[in-house]
């Protein structure tokens, strides 16, 4: 730069010096500038040869005295008697300096001189540079002066530079869509290497940084810019700036892009027009600038007139049709570029004839003229908006509602900025935190669903930027998230949240993850940082090495708590690095997530307590995602499930998930514990479907259990009294015998199930996933035994002449009755605990999500339907006996007791168990809940009264034994019948014995 005051003055001095063979140039050390106060130009060494070197003087002159004081004879400054003899041969200026009024020294450089790399690194330049060069002017403050250096030339005789690379382009036009490869090939080493790109109309070059559309890469000698898909908005000027021979060198290729069709706005795109109401009408088309040279023109242009109009970053041709058309038109807008196809966008003008359907001028909101039915009506956006509004005229002439939508034109420019720092253009560490500051500012202007979609959209660039920039952000910029964040929690539902997500489902999921991202990228020399506002909370905390358990507390309604026990963060900490956790609540945030679930959930509706917490950890500058979490979570309710949001079910529109989370909070606690082995966002769903575990409904299977369990000891009481009396037959002995093991089994259940809920629940706890297996076993083998009971029973009608021995069908049955449920258990137990699916939340009994439970209710209702055909065709053998079966009323009577018992206990037990499987149903009342509450707790009730007292025997022997009244053909009768063999199978049955 060159000032008209000039008071400092750095001339480069040529000097040939005779020396010895063994005379070497010296380069001193940096001067206060920081350059080299010496560049060698050439060296030969020999006796009686000279050596050509550059020294550079400083020089003070008044104002407009240098050139007199130039053209005198100047004595240079380094001679001396030791020195040898030195002939002042040249004299050439290098820089240019001019002290403003603020002390400041601007200096500039002279053609063939630049500042050394070291110099243009540690000074900022001037406001305004000469030329595009490498700092060409530079800022120093006193008494700091730096000089310029001269360049290397090309050759001895030659003064011009020799730069040290060339910049290649594969083509200076590019197509829409095509890679765009720029190639520096270096002949020296290269430092500081940085690529740039100065658009059409940008006052200053844009870094370009890997991004989804830039791709950088580098190979000894060689560096290659690529530009993926590339259009119009990467057309411009590229800058190859890099260091190499002490200085820092720039070398330029421009690109030019052709427009697409896409790229030119049309206003309107389509129109249909009344000549009587409205005789002329305006049409336009809108360039964006560009480096090509476009020419603009409509078609058919008889009759109207066509101006043009310069906007802001574009140029606008607009045609003014001053005679409406007699018919339909389309009217063409030409852009032609040397050495390109032109480019042609059509406009159809549609001619409203008489007695055609339309829709009449309407002005309530924007003004809509007369529009033929069928037709899409456009406007304008109002000032400071962006976009086009269109309506349609429907077909019976009447207009449909308002779509299309206008953005807020600084809301739409930060999402531009946010979209292209993505691509690669800009730097992220310094833009990132602007656009979030600003965006703070620009939630204000939120006012449709296309600003809050962009503002969204804003935010989830710029967290996969700092993500993949791994830029830590300061509190401002942090604080100026959060804000936004609180602002747009608050905006309406029905008029901003819902028409976006019809237009982008996963809006509240992006804003989740986005601000989550953000949330935890905060500088650690920052922690510990906690603010607060309606909708957002947030607290960090840096931990040493060696971290302690972190806890955390918020209070919001309802109240939340969190912890982290020691032993999850300590192996973060071992190789001596801080870490640094995150906890966010965002409340309102749950109304806006979609209301999806995980295979686990089912497809019911569920409620939120309205926040959601999203804890993370960062070690080492990594986030960890494993570990366990406890937290807390007051006045959920009843059946709470705790869950987490994850972001990859349904291809990534994200849905609530329970894998790997459990409450281990007791039933009757207002607070639910949720335990997650991962960290995330978390939060509690409510069926509001569900039944209330209400205190009625507890006591009510409290006493029930109760009663069962008394009946059951009643009923082993009466076997201990009267066994030997009713075991005389192998028929007895074996139905018996089943009742006996039904009655041990259900009492063994009902009292593991009763001593459940004392137990702490969740998988981590022995005694509860023991307590839940045995509970699971033991009630599968009452079925079990009741099913071989039913066997017993058929086998006993179908095989008359071929029975099994009493002991061998006694070994079936125990194979039956314990090996069967055994295999059932033990496989929902493999299956399902690995998966966390096997424990119900908050009980030791199996979960209804994953399908553990089917493994009990499936066999039960099997063994149910069993028992019934048993039962038919044992009544069908009974009305109608055949002749060789024996006597039919001996026959009927021996068999009698077995079919009443389960003549009754099989409708009762499937009819519960099909109540079961109805309240695993969401959509259920509460009378379901409360009939299978009584009818499962009271089972030991109906086996006492219908399996023991039905029994004719029993009763009679038990009255025998009390009262002694009893006459003694009782007796004989009853023995005699329950001893009857039939004679024809006499001897089969003694010899099966």
């Amino acid at each position: 730069m060159i000032y008209s005051a000039v008071p400092l003055l750095l001339l480069a001095v040529t000097l040939p010096l005779v020396g010895s063979p063994a005379a070497q140039v010296c380069q001193p050390g940096q001067s206060q500038a920081g350059g080299e106060s010496g560049q060698q130009l050439n060296q030969k060494s020999g006796a009686g040869e000279s050596v050509l070197v550059s020294v550079y003087v400083q020089l003070d002159f008044s104002n407009q005295t240098w050139p007199l004081t130039l053209s005198r004879t100047l004595t240079p400054p380094f001679a001396s008697a030791s020195s040898p003899p030195a002939t002042l041969a040249g004299l050439g200026l290098t820089t240019e300096c001019n002290v403003h009024h603020d002390g400041r020294t601007y200096c500039a450089c002279l053609p063939g001189y630049q500042w050394n790399a070291s110099v243009c690194f540690r000074r900022r330049p001037c406001g305004s540079p000469r030329s595009r060069g490498p700092c060409g002017c530079l800022v120093f403050s006193p008494p700091e002066a730096g000089y310029c250096q001269l360049l290397p030339p090309a050759a001895p005789a030659s003064c011009l530079p020799t730069v040290p690379g060339t910049l290649s382009l594969n083509s200076q036009v590019q197509m829409p869509g095509n890679t765009l490869n720029l190639t520096l090939v270096t002949s020296h080493e290269t430092t500081n290497l940085n690529w740039f790109l100065r658009p059409a109309g940008s006052p200053r070059p844009i870094l370009l940084q890997p991004g989804t559309q830039v791709s950088l890469t580098s190979s000894p000698g060689q560096a290659v810019l690529s530009i993926l898909n590339i259009s119009h908005k990467w057309a411009g000027e590229y800058m190859c700036r890099f260091e190499a021979q002490g200085f820092r060198w720039e070398l330029y290729q421009v690109v030019k892009v052709p427009l697409q069709a896409t790229d030119v706005a049309r206003l309107p795109d389509q129109l249909s027009i009344s000549c009587t109401t409205s005789p002329g009408f305006q049409l336009s088309c809108c360039l964006p600038s560009t480096h090509l040279v476009y020419t603009a023109s409509w078609s058919p242009a008889e009759g109207s007139k066509a101006s043009l109009v310069n906007t802001p970053g574009s140029w606008c041709l607009v045609l003014t049709v001053q005679r409406c058309p007699a018919a339909d038109t389309t009217y063409t807008c030409e852009l032609q570029s040397p050495g390109l196809t032109p480019l042609r966008v059509p406009v159809s003008v549609t001619i409203i004839q008489d007695g055609d359907a339309t829709c009449p001028e309407d002005s309530s909101a924007v003004a809509w003229n007369v529009t033929k039915a069928g037709h899409v009506a456009q406007a304008p956006c109002p000032v400071n908006r962006t976009g086009v509004v269109k309506r349609t005229c429907g077909p019976d002439g009447s207009w449909e509602p308002i779509h299309g939508g206008c953005t807020d034109a600084g809301v739409l420019a930060l999402f531009h900025r946010a979209w292209l720092l993505r691509a690669g253009q800009g730097w992220p560490a310094v833009e990132a935190p602007q656009i979030l500051a600003e965006l703070s500012e620009q939630a204000k202007a939120v006012s449709s669903p296309s600003d809050l979609l962009a503002l969204l959209g804003t935010i989830s660039f710029l967290a996969k930027v700092v993500v993949d920039a791994r830029i830590q952000l300061n509190r401002s910029a942090l604080e100026a998230l959060l804000k936004t964040t609180d602002k747009v929690l608050d905006l309406d539902t029905s008029s901003l949240w819902t028409p976006a997500q019809a237009q982008k489902p996963s809006t509240g999921s992006d804003l989740l993850l986005a601000v989550e991202t953000l949330a935890r990228s905060l500088c650690p020399q920052d922690h510990p940082f906690s603010f607060s506002l309606q909708n957002v909370r947030l607290q960090t905390q840096l931990l040493g090495p060696f971290p302690a358990d972190y806890r955390v507390s918020f209070h919001t309604q309802p109240p939340l708590r969190a912890h982290i026990p020691r032993c999850s963060l300590a192996p973060l900490g071992r190789n001596g690095t801080n870490v640094s956790i995150t906890s966010l609540v965002l409340q309102k945030l749950d109304r806006l997530l979609p209301s999806s679930y995980g295979q686990g959930l089912g497809d019911s509706v569920y409620a939120t307590p309205g926040l959601v917490l999203a804890i993370s950890v960062m070690a080492g500058g990594q986030a960890f995602g494993q570990g366990e979490v406890i937290m807390d979570f007051g006045g959920t309710g009843s059946t709470p499930h705790c869950v987490f949001w994850d972001h990859s079910l349904f291809r990534g529109k994200g849905g609530w998930s329970d894998e790997g989370c459990q409450v281990q909070t007791a039933r009757a606690s207002p607070t639910t514990r949720c335990v997650c082995r991962h960290l995330t966002a978390f939060s509690v769903l409510t069926s509001p479907n569900t039944v209330p575990e209400n205190l009625t409904l507890e006591r009510l299977s409290q006493v029930g259990l109760g009663a069962s369990i008394v009946a059951l000891l009643v009923c082993l009481g009466v076997y201990r009294l009267v066994w030997r009396v009713v075991v005389q037959s192998k028929v007895a002995y074996l139905r018996h015998t089943a009742l006996l093991n039904v009655v041990l089994c259900l009492l063994a259940a009902d009292a593991c199930f009763l001593g459940a809920p004392l137990l702490p629940p969740g998988p981590r706890s022995p005694l509860c996933l023991a307590a839940a297996f045995l509970c699971h076993f033991l009630y599968l083998a009452t079925f079990f035994w009741m099913l071989a009971q039913a066997l017993m029973l058929a086998h006993q009608l179908l095989f008359v002449f071929d029975q099994l021995s009493q002991c061998r069908v006694l070994s079936l049955m125990v194979v039956l009755g314990y090996v069967c449920p055994m295999g059932f258990a033990g496989a929902a137990l493999a299956l399902y605990l690995p998966r966390g699916q096997y424990l119900r939340e908050g009980a030791c009994w199996l979960s209804g999500k994953g399908g553990a439970l089917y493994t009990f209710v499936g066999p039960v209702l099997a063994i149910v339907g069993v028992n019934g055909l048993v039962l038919a065709m044992a009544v069908r053998k009974l009305l109608r006996p055949s002749p060789s079966e024996g006597p039919r009323a001996e026959r009927r009577q021996a068999l009698l007791a077995v079919i009443k018992a389960l003549l009754v206990l099989t409708p009762i037990f499937g009819l519960t168990w099909g109540l079961g499987l109805a309240t695993l149903l969401e959509e259920v009342s509460a009378v379901p809940h409360y009939i299978f509450t009584i009818l499962n707790t009271t089972q030991g009730v109906f086996i006492l009264l219908f399996g023991c007292l039905m029994d004719k025997k029993i009763r009679e022997a038990l009255l025998k034994r009390f009262c002694r009244s009893q006459s003694p053909n009782s007796t004989i009768s009853l023995a005699t019948y329950e001893t009857y063999i039939p004679e024809q199978s006499k001897g089969r049955s003694e010899d099966t014995r």
